[in-house]
């Protein structure tokens, strides 16, 4: 029996710090020697690095996305629409309002952005229905999707479509930037920061999987309806057109905005929503997996699947650790586990405050987002999963095409709306 333990005690312990830890580290050395060789090809053949921009026209754009109940952010989105640096005859937006029972739909049309159009859903779809809907009525070459509380730089699509000029790209994933506009320090930013770290590294080894919901772009002919089975859609857009061979590239220089939420519970019943999509995914998806796809799968494993599972190697190492704990070393980490356990509640009561700090509230996170991982398994196990979601709540944003704040009028037209 102790045989079996220290097995599970090993083998957990393992994956946890190869996902974090380990992974990283490979990616890092990589990614370096790579570089490193591309210098070395740059410096003996006197080559120009950068791709030659060919005088092909812009391509035509269309922006699409969902939004359900988003009266409190709908005008600021709109507004920033109106404010991308894009040639208007080239672009068109379209707005799929998904069964929203407050003034959504209204406050975007009053909004009067050029070359937008509103379309209302009465029946709540969900958001990969929505997508359903819009996309094939997309006239652009390039489809840009985002979400209805995010903001983008005037030259966001700009940075987007450029990469397209090559055949091989696919998808292009831009950075979403959590904005703090409550002026708190927020554990998921720090996270956010280190998921972009690998999203960079994997995009300059041409390992990129998934992309982020918030700001990417597709060529319209590579998508293909979505499942209606709770999938998370960014991540299987992403991974479908992977499977055709294109590239899925991060351009950091593609920014978009988004708030923070309030607090780590406040995002958890969306996480275990993406938890359980992730499951999901995995039965669309499972051919990348297939070693024989090289790094592709080397990424897949360890940047997705392995870190889906991390969760219950937590549980195992645990109480592995814990009937074990006649031996030293068994014993410390299991008081190291408790501990960490402790400092995660203590976060949750610093966040019940509104405090952060970061020996508290950084542990309250891990373990949060872990519990909704662990919860969401639980919830693809039981079928339970669900295509619809509820918002988090935010509040409007500073728009980055002007630096103000929301004013009063936008205020009274948010106030009373039914979020």
């Amino acid at each position: 029996m102790n045989r079996v333990l220290e097995i599970s005690l090993a083998i957990s312990t393992g994956l946890i710090l190869y996902t974090y830890l380990g992974y990283p580290l490979i990616l890092l050395l990589l990614a370096n020697i790579k570089q490193v060789a591309a210098d070395i090809r740059f410096g003996l053949g006197k080559r120009n690095r950068r791709r030659r921009r060919e005088d092909a026209q812009v391509p035509t754009v269309s922006l699409v996305f969902a939004a359900h109940n988003e009266a409190a952010v709908i005008a600021q989105k709109m507004r920033n629409c109106k404010h991308l640096d894009y040639p208007a005859g080239r672009l068109e937006i379209l707005v799929g309002c998904d069964g929203c029972t407050d003034r959504t739909a209204a406050l975007a049309r009053q909004a009067n952005v050029p070359n937008a159009r509103i379309l209302e859903f009465s029946d709540r779809g969900g958001k990969p229905a929505t997508l359903n809907h819009l996309v094939p009525m997309a006239q652009g070459e390039i489809v840009v999707l985002c979400d209805a509380n995010t903001l983008f730089e005037p030259d966001t699509l700009t940075s987007l479509v450029r990469h397209f000029e090559g055949r091989d790209v696919g998808c292009v994933c831009g950075e979403l930037r959590l904005v703090d506009a409550g002026k708190r320090r927020s554990s998921e930013g720090l996270y956010w920061k280190y998921e972009t770290m690998l999203k960079f590294l994997e995009s300059r080894l041409n390992m990129l999987v998934g992309a982020n919901g918030g700001v990417f772009a597709i060529r319209r002919d590579l998508f293909s309806p979505l499942p209606p089975d709770g999938i998370i859609d960014d991540f299987l857009v992403a991974m479908r057109i992977r499977e055709t061979g294109r590239r899925v590239i991060y351009d950091p220089e593609a920014v978009a905005t988004e708030e923070v939420a309030a607090g780590v519970r406040h995002e958890f019943r969306r996480r275990v929503r993406i938890g359980a999509g992730n499951f999901h995914a995995l039965k669309y998806t499972w051919k990348l997996l297939n070693p024989a796809r090289g790094l592709i799968a080397f990424s897949y494993w360890s940047h997705k699947v392995i870190r889906w599972f991390v969760p219950v190697a937590l549980v195992a190492a645990e109480t592995s650790a814990i009937l074990l704990s006649g031996n030293p070393l068994c014993a410390a980490l299991a008081m190291l586990g408790v501990g960490f356990v402790g400092l995660g509640l203590a976060g949750y009561r610093l966040e019940m405050q509104g405090r952060y700090w970061s020996p508290f509230s950084v542990p309250y996170y891990f373990l949060s987002m872990n519990l909704a991982l662990l919860l969401g398994l639980v919830r693809f196990l039981r079928r339970s999963q669900s295509t619809v979601w509820k918002p988090t709540p935010r509040q409007p944003l500073l728009t980055p095409e002007t630096g103000h704040a929301v004013t009063a009028k936008d205020r009274a037209d948010f106030k009373g709306a039914h979020v």
